[in-house]
């Protein structure tokens, strides 16, 4: 029920006025009445008040049962007029809100700032404080399978690495150093190894030398491998001549493939195979799940041979699987502006350098003339140089949206790479990457 103004058109009267002149209405001489007459209730001696504070409060604003549901008012905020003592403890609450929000602003601000003096420097501050995280897993933490694939021509040092990115042993170079430290040189055998996640790397080592986790009839092709490197690890894990191999490679019109040769068709996956299944059913198998990745990433047929050379550099420049997608970009944006690519992995590839261990190419394979040299040859070289991936697939049919024409590896222990879109941003990355080889002793620089 809405309350109603004055009739006499006055101003409705505050609590206080209201409750001064009901109070000046009736003086205390007059309060016993006539002769004495003492009034029946105190009610029909005074005039109602209540009337008078209903008026002094203002009528509800438009949308106050809104605001109730809302949770903007509460039933005892409806009609009441704030006095001073209530606006002042606002006041007080708002500036304790704005004390707290600037001391927690505060303190964000220095968190931020550790956050990003840590992840710059945390290598710096470990080794100053003594804090040096360690480089091994703790016996105990293995778990699950891994299977790991040893080609020929392995050494401990690349073993290392391919042992840590199969998520075996904690760091990069862990297992390498497990070997320096105990004076170890084994004569490790290509095949395919079971071995288990979050191993040490003394664990790691014991597993590999024990002739019962080698898998037989199974084969692991890592990302990357070229054709005569798989080849040469389906041979050792199959117990296979590897001369069989490369007669059923010799004809890639056989499997479908119209190129000259099968580079790049081999597609990087672990498989078994029954007993006594020939070399060329094993080929077939793999250019099949090369062309299955290739229709999943929805490339033409006649494509098929571009995107697979694409893709073959995105997956061996590119370190980290979000940069496969710029790494495509980069490619794109140099072609349409008529740059060489001057990728390196072509240079190796073409030069026959290309796994030296090193992310950097040789003099002598940046000038040498070849098919697959896009340092000296525009435009795409004449194929592909790797097997490349299901995600390189994707990402050379699909790159990422940016103005990047530069790129480089800085970090060669994580991976991080900076990407550039003038040639100036890229000296400052390369002299960047110069810096943390110099201090990490040109570690796969």
């Amino acid at each position: 029920m809405t309350d109603r103004p004055p009739q006499d058109g006055s101003a409705p009267l505050s609590r206080r006025a209201a409750r001064a002149a009901a109070q000046n209405s009736f003086p205390a001489d007059a309060a016993a009445g006539p002769a004495g007459e003492q009034p029946a209730t105190a009610a029909a001696a005074a005039p109602p008040v209540s009337a008078p504070r209903a008026e002094s409060r203002p009528a509800p604003a438009a949308g106050t049962l809104d605001a109730l549901f809302t949770g903007e008012l509460s039933t005892h905020d409806v009609g009441h007029v704030p006095s001073r003592h209530d606006r002042d403890r606002r006041k007080s609450r708002i500036a304790t809100w704005v004390v707290l929000i600037v001391i927690l602003a505060i303190i964000g601000g220095i968190g931020a700032a550790g956050a990003w003096v840590w992840n710059t420097y945390e290598t710096q501050i470990r080794s100053v404080m003594g804090w040096e995280e360690p480089k091994d897993y703790e016996p105990g933490e293995a778990t699950g399978e891994v299977l790991v694939t040893i080609v020929a021509g392995d050494t401990g040092s690349t073993i290392s690495e391919t042992l840590h990115d199969a998520g075996v042993t904690k760091t990069s170079s862990a297992f390498y150093d497990h070997l320096i430290a105990t004076a170890q040189n084994p004569n490790f055998q290509p095949g395919v190894y079971a071995l288990q996640e979050r191993m040490t790397s003394e664990a790691a080592l014991a597993r590999i030398l024990d002739p019962e986790s080698k898998r037989q009839n199974a084969a692991q092709l890592p990302e990357g491998l070229t054709l005569d490197q798989s080849l040469q690890t389906l041979a050792d894990s199959t117990a296979l001549p590897i001369e069989e191999f490369q007669a059923a490679a010799a004809d890639p019109a056989a499997y479908g493939v119209a190129a000259a040769d099968l580079e790049g068709w081999l597609f990087p996956a672990t498989y078994q195979f029954d007993p006594g299944v020939a070399p060329a059913d094993m080929i077939r198998t793999m250019v099949d799940r090369t062309v299955e990745s290739l229709d999943s990433a929805g490339v033409p047929v006649e494509r098929r041979q571009e995107i697979l050379t694409i893709a073959s550099i995105v997956q061996r420049e590119a370190r980290l699987s979000d940069d496969f997608y710029k790494v495509s970009r980069v490619i794109q944006n140099r072609l349409a502006d008529g740059m060489r690519l001057q990728m390196d992995s072509t240079a190796q590839f073409g030069y026959d350098e290309m796994h030296d261990g090193t992310a950097s190419s040789s003099a002598a394979a940046l000038e040498d003339d070849n098919a697959w040299n896009t340092y000296v040859r525009d435009g795409l070289p004449v194929g592909p140089i790797a097997n490349p991936g299901d995600v390189a697939i994707d990402a050379a049919m699909n790159p990422a949206e940016g103005p990047w024409r530069y790129f480089v590896t800085w970090n060669m222990d994580t991976g991080e790479t900076i990407f550039s879109e003038t040639f100036e941003q890229h000296e400052a990355g390369i002299a960047q990457w110069n810096e943390w080889c110099e201090a990490n002793d040109n570690r796969g620089c």
